[in-house]
């Protein structure tokens, strides 16, 4: 069956049946560049013959879903900052330290102690593509989930460019709407995704294990939980001989809190605390740690592992992402392994920070690759 259209991030139903069909071909551009890769830049980069645009190709009978999960703690800072305190401070110092596809803002109270935790995994192309087709819906859907306060100044500049990092969605104390570091995009996801479904070989022999894959496809920065991982699962579909594919709606989804080290005050569950509060189910985009006033106590008075939660990292620790494959036709393609990508344009390319950002024209909305400052 061939995919009528991409549905929006999460199903969320933020714009009408026109704006849902341009946000499809927008995503269908972004198919079409990964699937082309970057032969002008890299060798052994395509074709990318297994990769397939489920919109114009046909998800076959034997298809089969691998959901690809990771934790979204940053590993970077994990491997850097031995000490719990260092790394939970340091992950929570800045947004762009929040490198997994999962990015979060704490709310504390007059005393310093943590009231509320919001963790988002909204990618900035679909905020981008909503200001352009209802602006007045972006700022609504900040007063409901930032704050009552925001002005449509906040967010929009004075030629009605819509600000990215703006002074409510660029720190980790006054609000996460959605994600807004540079590696942190959904055309980054579709690309490494693309890129890993080359099978790979060096010296006659093919590669399998996820840190040789992504350091020889150069799809991705190693360092990371998210990336090699995705990398090497789909790398695992593909030497199977099977065409692959993202699950629609395309996206990174929130895949749950695991609360078994958690303790309450009062000995309720804390796993009440938790709730995902935008996108469909199976499809959370956005989700608060939160007790209710009620109940007498704050987050900072619940414990994980015996120590107080003081920071919106110690749950990230608990909390993992992830995004879904689709792999069908197994065992029908015959395509030969390529060697290791090489670089042909030396200057301005990093094997860590490949050419992910979103180029400027996605089908007929104007998507930014740099970001206003706020």
């Amino acid at each position: 069956m061939v995919l009528t259209r991409f549905d929006p991030i999460g199903l969320v139903d933020d714009v009408g049946e026109e704006a849902r069909k341009s946000w499809s071909d927008a995503v269908k551009s972004i198919f079409q560049q990964v699937r082309a890769g970057q032969p002008d830049q890299k060798e052994n980069d395509s074709p990318r013959a297994l990769f397939y645009d489920p919109t114009e190709t046909e998800t076959a009978a034997d298809a089969a879903e691998a959901e690809i999960s990771w934790s979204a703690f940053p590993r970077q800072i994990r491997r850097n900052f031995p000490g719990d305190l260092q790394r939970w401070r340091r992950a929570e110092a800045a947004r762009e330290a929040q490198d997994e596809y999962l990015e979060w803002s704490a709310t504390r109270d007059s005393d310093g102690r943590i009231r509320k935790v919001t963790f988002t995994c909204e990618p900035r192309e679909w905020w981008s593509f909503l200001a352009q087709t209802a602006p007045e819906t972006l700022v609504e859907l900040y007063r409901k989930f930032v704050s009552e306060q925001v002005a449509e100044a906040d967010l929009f500049d004075s030629g009605g460019n819509y600000i990215v990092r703006n002074r409510w969605n660029r720190s980790t104390t006054e609000g996460a709407m959605h994600l807004i570091h540079d590696p942190n995009s959904l055309f980054a996801e579709v690309e490494l995704a693309a890129a890993a479904t080359i099978v790979r070989r060096r010296e006659g022999a093919v590669l399998t294990r996820e840190q040789e894959l992504i350091k020889c496809g150069l799809y991705g920065a190693p360092e990371r939980n998210s990336d090699p991982h995705i990398g090497g699962e789909v790398n695992a579909l593909a030497r199977q001989g099977a065409s692959v594919t993202l699950k629609n709606p395309i996206g990174l989804y929130i895949g749950g809190l695991s609360t078994g080290d958690f303790r309450t005050p009062d000995g309720s569950d804390p796993a009440a605390y938790w709730h995902c509060v935008r996108g469909a189910e199976n499809y959370p985009v956005r989700a608060v740690y939160e007790v209710p006033e009620e109940a007498g106590f704050t987050v900072g008075d619940i414990t994980i592992d015996g120590q107080p939660i003081s920071f919106g990292s110690q749950l990230a620790d608990h909390i993992t992402v992830k995004l879904t494959g689709v792999a069908c036709r197994f065992g029908q393609n015959e395509v030969e392994p390529m060697e290791c990508v090489r670089l042909r344009l030396q200057a301005g390319t990093s094997a860590l920070a490949p050419s992910f950002a979103p180029p400027e024209n996605l089908g007929t909305m104007l998507l930014p690759s740099r970001y206003a400052a706020g």
